[in-house]
């Protein structure tokens, strides 16, 4: 009995060193922090925080999944780094005083993020994109790809972005990320100049469905902007001469906020005052037209006529007001 008794009890150690229970730690190591600084961990799902003592601090905090991103912060952001979390004992030393750059140990996907963006970041624009999408090539089962391909997948465009996405393992493609790429795919049109627009239907500010199809016999300005964005308030006093000038001529403006916040979008509207069709569905970069037409960055416009051929894109100013003399006004 005795032996039984202490076999059971050797395999039952042996079993525990084979399988070892990993959970998520953070030391970390700060400089020039007073005693009694909080910290926070903050992802969409969770917020957890912490007090910096003697320039040190720890965090064990439950993940529901891992790797999950998530940004370390001081309460006023003054310090902060976006982290790529997993479940095993990481470290997170900023003894230089810097976040940005501190050294980061323990979790695989942030150490591919650091090693790309520790060369990207000093690159152009260009040659950085260049050096994202080799990346997500290159590592079509890391979730840091998935998440870069989501951010960048209007940048790439539908063609680029369906080849990168049909390579990566069937959990990326699953993930939050991978969902989001694949709506993209999905609803994607990439209407060009002498195509036929593309029809969506979305609620406008007071709650109403309104579709781009309804404007008959005009020609329709399909205008994408949000209130957050400088260059389009800042176009918006041209754009209200415009509308003045040409509508009664047959000119009408649809206009699709990329907005989150429905208070700052309606304030936007009265305080610039909008007074053309306005609609959105408040998912900010997600919002579905945009995806249906391919938007890379705001503010930009699609100039549709009467008879639903697209005529050009992206007008502003004197480009737009000529070119609807020459529509309107000739005719």
């Amino acid at each position: 009995m005795k032996k039984l008794t202490f076999g059971i009890l050797t395999l039952l150690i042996f079993s525990c060193k084979e399988h070892p229970k990993t959970e998520f730690s953070l030391n970390g190591k700060t400089k020039d922090v007073e005693n009694g600084m909080v910290i926070y961990l903050v992802n969409d799902e969770f917020r957890d925080s912490t007090i910096i003592e003697n320039n040190t601090f720890h965090f064990k905090t439950k993940l529901s999944y891992s790797p999950i991103q998530a940004v370390l912060r001081t309460k006023d952001n003054f310090a902060y780094r976006f982290l790529w979390l997993e479940e095993s004992s990481m470290t997170f030393d900023a003894s230089n005083g810097d976040f940005l750059t501190a050294n980061v140990t323990g979790s695989e996907s942030e150490n591919l993020s650091q090693d790309l963006y520790r060369v990207a970041d000093t690159l152009p624009r260009e040659k950085r994109l260049k050096m994202e999408m080799e990346f997500v090539k290159n590592n079509p089962n890391s979730i840091v790809s998935a998440s870069m391909l989501a951010v960048y997948s209007t940048t790439f465009g539908k063609k680029k972005t369906n080849e990168l996405f049909q390579q990566f393992s069937e959990q990326n493609k699953n993930s939050k990320y991978g969902q989001k790429i694949a709506r993209y795919i999905e609803l994607n049109k990439e209407p060009k100049i002498g195509e036929q627009f593309a029809d969506f239907e979305m609620a406008d500010q007071n709650g109403n469905s309104r579709k781009l199809s309804e404007i008959k016999g005009k020609t329709v300005l399909l205008e994408f902007w949000s209130s957050w964005c400088g260059p389009c308030r800042k176009e918006n006093p041209n754009l209200v001469k415009t509308y003045e000038k040409f509508n009664p001529k047959g000119f009408e403006i649809f206009a699709v906020s990329l907005d989150e916040d429905k208070k700052s979008w309606i304030s936007a509207i009265e305080k610039d005052g909008l007074n053309w069709l306005h609609v959105s569905d408040l998912k900010g970069q997600s919002n579905e037209a945009s995806l249906i037409y391919g938007i890379k960055g705001i503010p930009d416009n699609f100039l549709i006529s009467k008879n639903g051929t697209i005529i050009a894109r992206d007008l502003r100013g004197e480009k737009l007001n000529h070119k609807l003399i020459e529509i309107l006004e000739q005719n």
